[in-house]
């Protein structure tokens, strides 16, 4: 399975446009997700951010809440 088709497709975001929901919207209102490796993660990740490295998104698809908008980085 391709980890492209978990998700709805959606419009992609600028740095300063998702800077701007996230001012907007209370962390529960949606879901950030890291899908950096672990190591880049350590080094420093957005506060509240879930870890989901890329490859493991396909077998940690049930974590994700598909009810929320999800903003991935």
């Amino acid at each position: 399975m391709n980890w492209k088709s978990l998700f709805t497709p959606g419009a992609n975001m600028s740095p300063d446009e998702a800077r701007v929901f996230m001012a907007e919207h209370q962390l529960d209102e949606y879901q950030l997700v890291d899908v950096r490796q672990l190591k880049e993660y350590e080094k420093g990740h957005i506060p509240g951010s879930l870890l989901v490295p890329v490859k493991e998104l396909t077998d940690r698809v049930d974590e994700l809440d598909r009810e929320k908008p999800t903003l991935v980085y």
